[in-house]
Parts: structure tokens; sequence; C-alpha cells
């Protein structure tokens, strides 16, 4: 067995070692890159604001435009006509118009930046195993036609379509929002005047939103009617009226040509809350029977107030898209559980 010799060592006599170039440029590349936030490789075609908190669709151009009407009609409301309203009528007036303004504005808020339902895409283990279901032609080039699904609601068959953007089937009253490039659940349509799409979510805001402003406007054109005639009285005229408040020109202007458009969408609205009809379903004609089939609208509850509070008083629906996660919301687990879910709220039986 070969003999070994040890010799004790002197650490002063050590060289010093020095330290490598660019040890901290080193550290740093060796540390773990930040997990990105969802809404920053989220694949729809919106814009996010506030770390992914606000939601807003990319084309909202149309929503300042809405948002400045308002203000500039309240404002010039709250200038020129209120102060003679309250002398010559009553001091609610400026009460009653600001109690609707700032309502009308906090609904308008609450519809453009609320998540209108969207629903996420498949991942991409669900994605590959649809579509092996789907495309046997073992061409990836070749784009097979919509395939469907039957399902059972109140005694009524609906169909379930395939998207191909979100890779899935989608669940009743969900269509897919071209604008947005997102799937919504009980998709109504795509308000450009909001600036972002009208689903299962935000459905009660922009209702209460156009009933308000329906007020509101009748309301300041009432108004602005009244204080011209009394300006007028005296044989004045109408001419002198303007003159004396400029502002109400304009007020009178933008009411005229603007109320009979929101009373009309109001009704309109209204009609299909007590119905529970979506307007894209009364667009496309549903469950009119102009098919000649015998079908009705498998969703209404057949009385007009349970209609209403089930769309407008119901519980809000959780968010299935949490943007600021790192991760996708556990509430979803699948798109097939997320199907299940709507079809066993709507008491229904897949076939």
């Amino acid at each position: 067995m070969t003999s070994c010799e040890y010799q004790q060592i002197d650490p002063q006599s050590l060289p010093t070692p020095t330290p490598a170039p660019h040890g901290n440029d080193r550290d740093k590349r060796e540390e773990p890159k930040r997990p990105r936030r969802k809404w920053q490789v989220f694949p729809g075609k919106n814009r996010f604001y506030c770390d992914g908190r606000i939601m807003v669709a990319r084309q909202s151009g149309v929503l300042p435009l809405t948002l400045g009407l308002i203000v500039i009609t309240s404002g010039l409301f709250f200038i020129f006509d209120c102060p003679f309203l309250v002398k010559h009528l009553t001091s609610c007036i400026p009460v009653i118009g600001g109690g609707l303004f700032v309502f009308v504005v906090i609904t308008l808020l609450q519809t453009s930046l609320t998540d209108p339902g969207i629903l996420p895409r498949a991942t991409p283990d669900e994605a590959a195993d649809i579509e092996k279901q789907i495309d046997n032609t073992g061409n990836a080039s070749y784009r097979p036609p919509p395939r469907t699904k039957e399902v059972l609601i109140n005694q009524q068959v609906v169909k379930l379509k395939y998207c191909f953007s979100c890779k899935m089937f989608r669940p009743p009253r969900t269509s897919h929002c071209s604008l947005c490039d997102n799937c919504v659940e009980r998709f109504d349509h795509h308000c450009p005047w909001v600036g972002n799409c009208v689903g299962k979510r935000n459905y009660r805001f922009f209702y209460t939103f156009i009933v308000s402003l329906s007020f509101l406007t009748a309301f300041i054109f009432g108004c602005v009617t009244t204080h011209l005639a009394l300006r007028a009285q005296g044989g004045k005229g109408l001419v002198f009226a303007l003159q004396e408040s400029p502002g109400s020109a304009v007020e009178l202007v933008i009411c005229f040509f603007s109320v009979w458009s929101i009373l009309g969408l109001s009704g309109f609205h209204t009609y299909l809350v007590a119905s529970n009809l979506t307007t894209n379903e009364d667009i496309k004609g549903s469950w009119s029977g102009k098919s000649g089939e015998g079908v009705t609208n498998p969703y209404s509850h057949k009385n007009i107030f349970i209609n209403c509070c089930s769309v407008l008083c119901g519980p809000m629906p959780p968010r299935l898209v949490v943007m600021r996660n790192v991760q996708w919301c556990q509430k979803r687990k699948s798109i097939f559980g997320t199907v299940k879910l709507v079809l066993f709220c709507h008491g229904s039986c897949v076939q």
C-alpha cells in the first residue's frame, strides 16, 4: 500500500483569489426571469392598463366621444340652464340632473372596463386532443367544416358550435367576437360606443347605462325647452332667448338628435330583457321560428318579472380569466368542465 505524506500549509501563504471579471453581470444572467403576466401574453385583441386590472377593446376610439358628449352636454346644462331654472322654478333641478349625470358616467365606465365574460382558450393539450377528434385527414393545412354538438335545454335542442380560434366547443349562448377575438358568454353584441363587448358579466351595467342616459337626455331636453320658452315670453322671441343663452342651443341640437335613438335602444333592450333574449339571438332569429320549425326560447322563464330578475338581478358570474395571475384561473380547469357547468345551470343534459 503506497504511503502518503501530508504537509501543513500556511493559509497566509496562499495566493488571494481574484474576483472573476463581470461577476455581477454573470449573477444577473443566472437569476431566473420573472414570469410574465397573462395579460402580457393574452391572445385576444385587447389593451390592458394598471398591470392588467383594466381591460378595454383595441378599437375603443368612440368611447372618448361618448364620454365627451355626455360631459359637454351636462356641463352646458349646469352652466347656462340651471341658474335660470333655479331662480324661476325650483332648486331640485340641478340635484336631479347631477344625480343622473353621476349615475350615467359610473354605469358607462362599468360597462367599458368590466370583463364581459371572456372564456379562456383551450390549453395546448386540450386543443391537440380536440383536433385529433375533428381532423382525421392527416393534412395540417386542411380546415374541416364546423363541427357541432347537440344538447337539450328545457326540452329544446341547442347546437354547440366549434370555435377554430379558441379551439373549443362554445357553451350555449356564447359567440366569438371578431373585433376582440374572444369567445364571450351570453354574447349580446360589440358596442363601439362603450368600447367593449356586451356579455354575461356587464350586460346589467349596459342596460342601466342606456336607460339612465335616456332619462338624462330627456330631462335635459325638457329643461332646455322650458328655459328657452320662459326667456322668450313677453314677445322677446326665440332668437333673443338663444342669444341670452347660446349654450342652450348646443344642448338642444345634441339632445334632439340623440334622444330618439337612445329611447328606441332602451325600449328594444327592455323587450330583450323581458323575453330573456340577446341582440345576437334576436338578429339571427334563433327562437323566432323563421325556419318553419316549432322552436321556443329555452332560456325564457315564461314570466316577464322572473326574466328581468334573472338577467339584471342575479349574482355576478365569476371572472374566468384573471389577467394579473401568472397561471390560468383554476376555476376553469377545462373547457369541458365549463360547458358542463353552464348546461347544469340551465337544467340541461348532454345528448
